[in-house]
C-alpha cells in the first residue's frame, strides 16, 4: 500500500477502515477482508479520496452486497460502500423521483406505494440497492429499472461528477453499456400517480409469487446465473442433473436451483467450485455456456 494509514485516518477519519471483513456485507455470508474499506458521506468526501489514491489501487464499488460473492483471500485494493447518507428519497417535481444510490429497492418500492405512485411494485422483490439495480438493470415480473429513469448522477475514479440521460444509456438483460470505473451516487425517476389500492395489489401478488417460488431466510445471492434467450437457467440446471450438487456446505437451493446457498461453513471457494461444475455441466450437455449474474469480487485465499 503506498499511503500511510496514519495519512489516511487524518484525513478521512471515522470513514476509512483498513482490513475490514467483508463477509458481513455479503448475502452469502463468506469472504475475506478488504485492505481498505472507504464509507463516504458526502460527494464532496468521495471526490476527495478518489483526487487522494489517484488512480494507484484497484477500486470496487459494494453496494447490498444481495449479489456478490467475496472471494475467500479478500480485497486487496479499495472497496467502497457508499454510507447511509446516500440513502434518500425525493421528490424534486410532481413527476420526478431523486433517489440516493443507496436507497433499498424495497424502500423506494414503499415510498412509491405510500404515495401513490406507480410502477415501483417489482422493486418490492428486488434485495438491492439502487446503485447495483441500475447497474443490473435489475428486474422481475415483465418490468426493469430502466423503464422508469429518467438519469443517472455518477462520479469516475478521476472525481469528476457527471449526469447521464436513459436516452444515452444502451440497456441490455442484467446490464448496459456504461463504463465500469463509475460509481453512482443518485438516479432520477418517473413518478406517475396512480390508484394506491391497485399498487398495494400488485405488490401484495409479486411477494407471493416470490415467496412461493424462491428461498427466504437462507444464506444466498439470489440467481446465480443468467437466463439464456430460448431457456431458463434453473431448467438448464435441473436438466443437466446439477440440482443436487454440493461442494461442503455450498449447495442448490431445492426451492430454486438457480439459487446457491452457504448452508453455514461453506467457503467462497465451495461456491465457486458449484458455480463452474454446473456451468460445464450444462455446457456438456446443451452446448450453452450459463452467464453469471451475480458479480465475484477479490482474490482467493493464498495456502500458507
Amino acid at each position: 500500500m503506498n499511503f500511510k494509514k496514519s495519512e489516511l485516518i487524518k484525513k478521512f477519519g471515522k470513514n476509512i477502515f483498513f482490513q475490514e471483513d467483508l463477509s458481513k456485507y455479503s448475502w452469502f455470508n463468506l469472504g475475506g477482508p478488504a485492505n481498505i474499506l472507504f464509507k463516504p458521506e458526502s460527494i464532496e468526501q468521495l471526490k476527495n479520496f478518489l483526487n487522494y489514491i489517484n488512480n494507484s489501487l484497484e477500486i470496487t464499488c459494494l453496494g447490498a452486497g444481495s449479489n456478490t460473492l467475496i472471494r475467500d483471500g479478500g480485497f486487496s485494493g479499495v472497496v467502497i460502500k457508499l454510507s447511509p447518507k446516500f440513502s434518500y428519497i425525493k421528490q424534486i417535481e410532481k413527476n420526478i423521483l431523486e433517489v440516493g444510490a443507496a436507497t433499498l429497492d424495497k424502500n423506494l418500492s414503499r415510498y412509491a406505494a405510500e404515495n401513490s405512485i406507480v410502477n415501483f411494485e417489482f422493486l418490492s422483490c428486488i434485495p438491492g440497492s439502487v446503485g447495483g439495480t441500475i447497474k443490473m438493470n435489475s428486474g422481475c415480473y415483465g418490468n426493469e429499472i430502466s423503464d422508469i429513469l429518467i438519469s443517472v448522477q455518477a462520479i469516475d475514479l478521476k472525481g469528476n461528477l457527471i449526469e447521464i440521460k436513459r436516452d444515452k444509456i444502451k440497456f441490455i438483460y442484467r446490464g448496459n453499456n456504461l463504463p465500469d470505473d463509475l460509481i453512482f451516487l443518485s438516479a432520477r425517476f418517473h413518478a406517475k400517480n396512480g390508484d394506491g389500492n391497485l399498487i398495494n395489489k400488485k405488490i401484495k401478488k409479486y411477494s407471493k409469487e416470490k415467496k412461493d417460488s424462491q428461498p427466504s431466510q437462507i444464506k444466498t445471492c439470489g440467481s446465480t446465473f443468467k437466463n439464456t434467450k430460448n431457456k431458463k437457467a434453473w431448467e438448464l440446471i435441473k436438466d443437466s442433473n446439477c440440482n443436487l450438487l454440493s461442494f461442503g456446505k455450498a449447495k442448490i437451493s431445492e426451492k430454486h436451483c438457480n439459487f446457491f446457498v452457504n448452508e453455514g461453513g461453506a467457503s467462497s471457494e465451495d461456491i465457486e467450485k458449484l458455480i463452474n461444475t454446473v456451468r460445464q455441466k450444462v455446457f456438456d450437455k446443451h452446448k450453452i455456456k450459463l452467464d453469471l449474474e451475480l458479480k465475484i469480487i477479490g482474490e482467493n485465499k493464498k495456502n500458507v
